[in-house]
């Protein structure tokens, strides 16, 4: 870095913080992983609903990084199914009433 120009460099380097921060696969991964949780947890309905959107919210923010948007699909893939298999025992349990 150069001292001439300090207004020059301080945008240089929020602009590589920047790029840095959106070629990490972090978000992808975080996602992933509450997809598999949520579809771990998905039988308990409430539960399986509460983090299966998360796991789509997550998942939906994910996928603007191009790191990661094959995780990010996964993620939103076992989120969605997650709700659908709290759906399902929701309607199991009412069922069984």
């Amino acid at each position: 870095m150069s001292t001439k120009n300090p207004v020059a460099d301080r945008l240089l380097d929020e602009a590589r913080r920047r790029t840095a921060k959106s070629e990490s696969p972090t978000l992808g991964k975080a996602a992933l992983i509450v997809g598999i949780i949520a579809l771990i947890v998905s039988p308990v309905s409430i539960l399986g609903w509460i983090v299966g959107i998360t796991a789509l919210g997550l998942g939906a923010a994910a996928v603007r990084r191009p790191v990661c948007v094959k995780q990010a699909k996964i993620a939103m893939t076992l989120g969605a199914a997650a709700i659908l298999v709290g759906v399902f025992f929701f309607t199991l349990a009412i069922a069984m009433r």
